[in-house]
């Protein structure tokens, strides 16, 4: 028996994913040459000594999505990979509700014929993402072979991701470890939840960085959060967990309100729009030039204009 066909083009094509390989495949793109030839639509055929194949890449499709001109706020960008600073408010991918007006229809326009294609489509490739109202650093892919190096990256845990948080109160002990598994919510399938059987292991390393109230009255805090693990709402799970959700948040922890504090620093909480969360850092070896690159982002101004509410109280 020989080696399954998709297994030897993987390994003499590190450019592309097996899964784009095995689509390539499926869609008539290999064809054998020696013998009487034909195409191969098969990716468990198995290969024999002396077989030889021509592989075909056509070029990247346009994307279904429509480019839209929307503004974005670029800290990076070469032939490879962009970083850039999501502002809240903009989804990431279209979805159910968000046909367009997402940062994928703003990366189509601003990159234009720079997008090489992921999965043979002229589209940015998204490898992790944040939450439509969570601010901050995000890295997008141009093309198969840095997707495929960005991917290797986030399943090694191999690059470093902050975030600051506005929580109530404060957190004892003041830094630690959050070594606690997540999977979906058994009472509401939207959210995720701590679970004690079945989840994915997830840690959030956090440490406090300011308090705001007394010893008394312990009203909010400032943290900074390094995910060791990247799951869905890790950082907002885990915190609702600890006993102190992210201010604003409206899915985790009942957080639109202070548990004591002045009049002032509650109408902040109550009235701010989304949770409180920013990704403050994010530092990875390019995938395809290796140089170590890392990135800092100042906060929004409305978390600015929050943490200003919540000193003056």
């Amino acid at each position: 028996m020989g080696i399954r066909l998709d297994k030897v083009l993987t390994d003499l094509c590190p450019d592309l994913s097996r899964a784009r390989l095995q689509a390539l495949i499926a869609e008539g793109h290999v064809v054998l040459t020696t013998g009487p030839g034909r195409t191969i639509e098969d990716g468990n055929y198995r290969v024999k000594s002396g077989d030889c194949f021509v592989l075909t890449v056509p070029a990247a499709r346009d994307a279904v999505p429509q480019a839209q001109d929307i503004a974005l706020t670029i800290v990076f960008e070469d032939d490879h990979l962009i970083v850039l600073d999501k502002p809240a408010g903009l989804v990431v991918h279209p979805a159910p509700g968000h046909a367009d007006g997402t940062l994928v229809n703003a990366l189509i326009a601003h990159c234009g014929d720079s997008l090489v294609g992921i999965g043979g489509v002229r589209r940015p490739g998204i490898v992790h993402r944040l939450d439509k109202d969570t601010s901050g650093l995000l890295v997008v892919a141009k093309n198969d072979k840095t997707m495929k190096g960005l991917v290797d990256l986030f399943s090694r845990h191999d690059l470093t991701r902050a975030y600051s948080a506005l929580v109530r109160g404060w957190p004892s002990p003041a830094e630690g470890l959050i070594d606690a598994a997540i999977g979906r919510s058994s009472s509401n399938r939207k959210k995720m939840a701590v679970v004690f059987t079945g989840g994915r292991e997830s840690r959030t390393h956090y440490k406090t960085l300011t308090t705001f109230g007394s010893d008394e009255r312990p009203m909010a805090a400032l943290m900074r959060l390094e995910l060791e693990t990247g799951r869905t709402h890790q950082i907002r799970v885990h915190l609702a967990h600890l006993g102190h959700p992210v201010l604003g948040d409206p899915l985790y922890g009942r957080a639109r309100r202070l548990v004591s504090g002045p009049a002032l620093a509650k109408a902040a909480v109550e009235t701010f729009p989304r949770q409180a969360l920013h990704a403050v850092h994010l530092g990875f070896k390019h995938p395809i030039t290796k140089k170590k690159l890392k990135f800092e982002s100042e906060l929004p101004p409305d978390m600015v204009d929050l943490l200003a509410a919540l000193k003056s109280a």
